[in-house]
């Protein structure tokens, strides 16, 4: 049988995407046919235009994009922190600057294609919350991909040219199709779930949808479950 289908749109430089990224993973881990599973991962720009070399603070910038004080940004950024914090996550907000993210999503596309998406994914994703890494710069990017497996000269070759465009920008058209404007967004199923939603929740929707489509699983003793 075909296996339950997840696509979850996400962007590298959105603190509130490392939060649900653990929340979906708590979901599924507890999800019983989490092993008939297929989870995608789609790239998403929350700014496209944004500079290589941004030099605002996301709690900087949440001042300029949301009209917020300095103190009220703080307190945003802090209850994030805190958030992450709950899920094992450290994260360093005022070191992290949103760069432009379209090379990293193409780096991405290419670690995927070696088996090697979930972990270059972790690590650029936790070393831009946690470590301020600045996720436009090619050598950056390059050094972290290597930590986990996905050679530096490599990364470098795909980040010099344009290997993998297509691919991101296929997935940001079919986001623009299905109505997806902000992220994390989990898709299970055709069903979307817009932000960092709590595991619980998570879980009772991969469940409503496995039960939707009306699916049945064997246990090793041939038992229906």
């Amino acid at each position: 049988m075909p296996p339950l289908p997840v696509d979850i749109w996400f962007d590298l430089v959105c603190p509130w995407c490392g939060i649900g990224k653990r929340r979906f993973e708590a979901a599924l881990a507890e999800f019983e046919h989490r092993d008939d599973v297929r989870v995608r991962w789609r790239s998403f720009e929350l700014d496209p235009h944004a500079p290589r070399d941004a030099t605002l603070t996301i709690p900087e910038r949440m001042q300029q994009d949301l009209g917020l004080t300095a103190r009220q940004a703080e307190e945003g950024a802090a209850g994030l922190t805190a958030l992450a914090a709950e899920l094992g996550l450290v994260y360093r907000l005022a070191a992290a600057r949103p760069v432009n993210s379209f090379d990293a999503h193409r780096l991405l596309h290419a670690a995927a294609g070696r088996g090697l998406g979930d972990a270059v994914r972790e690590r650029l994703m936790v070393a831009y919350t946690g470590e301020g890494a600045h996720l436009a710069d090619h050598a950056t990017l390059a050094a972290l991909a290597s930590e986990v497996g996905f050679p530096a000269a490599d990364a470098r070759t795909v980040l010099a040219g344009d290997d993998h465009t297509d691919a991101v920008r296929a997935d940001e058209e079919q986001a623009a199709r299905i109505g997806v404007t902000g992220v994390p967004t989990v898709v299970i199923a055709g069903r979307r779930i817009t932000g960092a939603q709590p595991p619980d929740l998570l879980l009772a929707e991969l469940g409503a949808a496995w039960r939707n489509a009306g699916r049945i699983s064997l246990d090793r003793s041939g038992d229906l479950s």
